[in-house]
């Protein structure tokens, strides 16, 4: 018989498991390592502040020296998680074609606060924290500063406001 035969040499069953393996560990290392470094990277690349402009309603159906409450909700996400939170805000005009609308959370611990009708202001009821109607000052209570004003725009006769939530429990108006 020749010494030399024509025959491929035949792969072996251990040859075709250390193949197998290998295969498997690179796809498993793939579907691991993609989402890790998105996730790790993802900072990166994230917008530093999203505007919110939301609809509050026609210019018209806001009474002058009235302030009216709208309640919204606002829905966020974060990786594949989407939360919804129940969020609201005062609108104020006084003349019908001005607006002020200020965010719905106290700025001492972020309660939300009320209109009391007998005496003309916001209450808030969890440390009895007074603001003015008008402009948001604060008229007694532990509030650090002020109600936080939101931009305010009027397109083809509907009133919208920017909401941003700001910093809680600090004397000046900072960003979350």
């Amino acid at each position: 018989m020749a010494t030399g035969s024509l025959e491929p040499p035949r792969t072996g069953r251990r040859t075709f498991l250390r193949w197998a393996t290998a295969i498997g560990g690179f796809f498993s290392t793939l579907l691991a390592g993609v989402p890790a470094v998105r996730a790790f990277l993802s900072p990166t690349f994230k917008k530093t502040h999203q505007e919110k402009w939301i609809r509050l309603g026609e210019v018209d159906q806001f009474d002058p020296d009235t302030p009216t409450k709208i309640d919204f909700v606002d829905t966020g996400n974060d990786a594949w998680i989407e939360t919804r939170r129940l969020r609201s805000v005062w609108i104020y005009t006084e003349d019908g074609e001005h607006f002020t609308v200020y965010n719905g959370r106290c700025t001492h611990l972020g309660c939300n606060y009320a209109l009391d009708q007998e005496h003309h202001v916001f209450r808030c009821p969890c440390h009895t924290g007074y603001f003015e109607i008008k402009t948001g000052t604060v008229l007694g209570g532990p509030p650090p500063r002020s109600l936080d004003q939101l931009p305010v725009k009027v397109e083809d006769g509907i009133v919208y406001a920017e909401y941003e939530d700001y910093r809680l429990g600090v004397p000046e108006k900072v960003r979350t």
